[in-house]
C-alpha cells in the first residue's frame, strides 16, 4: 500500500465522489472571494436562479481594486469603484460575511483569513487568485481558480479537481544572518525553474522550514505558484498553534 502524506490525507477526507477516469468531485471548508473574479460569478448563479449553498463557509473582502489611502471617499476609477459596489450588494443578497473599507478586519484576501483564525489545520481553501497557496503554510489544501469555478463553489460548496501530484521539498539547517523565507523560495525556483513544479502541490519540510515562524511560511507557500505548483504546504505545529490560539474564529475549549 502506497504511504499517505498529508496532503493525502487532507485532500482524501473531502472527496465526496470520484469521477471514473475524471476528476474527483472535491468539499472546499473556506471560500475566499474579492471584487475582481466574483461579480461575474454572482451574475450566472442569478440569471440560473441557483442561491449559495453555504454562505457561512464563504468570506469576501475588496482588496485588489482599492486604494492604499483615502478607503473613506469615493473610489475614483469607474470600473473598481463598479466591482466594490457589486461585491457589497452580492455579499448582502446572499448573506455572506463581508470585510469593507474602513472596518476593523479589512485586509489582503489572502491575509484576513490567518489574521482572523479562519484559516486552520487540515482545511481546503480557495479564492480566485492564485496566490491562495498562502493559507498552505497552516497545514491546509489551498489553491486558487478561475471564475466559473468561483460560481461553482458558490453554488454547491464544491469544485470538480483532479488530483495533483505530490512533491517534497525539505530544507535542512540554521539561516545565515539577513537570510529569509523569501531567499528560501526564491533559492528553490532557481534550482527547479519556474516550470519546476507544475501540477505539482509541494510539501515543505526541514529543520530550515521547522524554524520559521507563520509569517514566514505564508511566504514560502505564497510563492510555491512562481515556480508552476498547484499549491504549497507545511505540516502544522507548535508554531502554528501558538499563532491560531485566541483567534476570533479559532476553536476554543473542547474544540480547541
Amino acid at each position: 500500500m502506497e504511504k499517505t502524506t498529508l496532503f493525502d490525507k487532507i485532500w482524501d477526507a473531502h472527496v465526496v465522489k470520484s469521477v471514473p477516469a475524471g476528476p474527483d468531485v472535491f468539499f472546499i471548508d473556506k471560500h475566499f472571494i474579492h471584487e475582481v473574479t466574483s461579480p461575474v460569478a454572482f451574475l450566472n448563479l442569478e440569471k440560473r436562479g441557483i442561491g449559495v449553498k453555504y454562505p457561512h463557509r464563504t468570506i469576501a473582502t475588496p482588496d485588489h481594486n482599492v486604494p492604499t489611502v483615502d478607503q473613506d471617499q469615493t473610489i475614483k476609477d469607474k470600473l473598481s469603484r463598479m466591482q466594490v459596489e457589486k461585491l457589497r450588494h452580492n455579499c448582502a443578497k446572499y448573506g455572506i460575511e463581508l470585510h469593507d473599507l474602513g472596518s476593523a478586519h479589512h485586509g489582503i484576501v489572502h491575509v484576513i483569513g490567518p489574521e482572523l483564525g479562519v484559516t486552520q489545520p487540515g482545511m481546503t481553501i480557495v479564492c480566485g487568485d492564485s496566490h491562495t497557496s498562502t493559507h498552505g503554510a497552516f497545514g491546509a489544501i489551498a489553491f486558487g481558480i478561475g471564475t466559473s469555478e468561483v460560481e461553482m463553489v458558490l453554488a454547491t460548496q464544491c469544485i470538480m479537481q483532479s488530483k495533483p501530484k505530490k512533491m517534497r521539498i525539505s530544507v535542512e539547517g540554521e539561516l545565515g544572518n539577513g537570510v529569509t523565507s523569501k531567499d528560501i523560495i526564491l533559492y528553490i525556483i532557481s534550482k527547479i525553474s519556474a516550470a519546476g513544479a507544475t501540477g505539482y502541490f509541494v510539501e515543505y519540510a526541514g529543520s530550515a522550514i521547522r524554524s520559521l515562524s507563520m509569517e514566514a511560511r505564508m511566504t514560502i507557500c505564497n510563492m510555491s505558484i512562481e515556480m508552476g505548483a498547484r499549491g504549497g504546504l507545511i505540516a502544522p505545529d507548535e508554531t502554528t498553534f501558538e499563532f491560531l490560539k485566541g483567534k476570533q474564529y479559532a476553536p476554543r475549549g473542547e474544540e480547541w
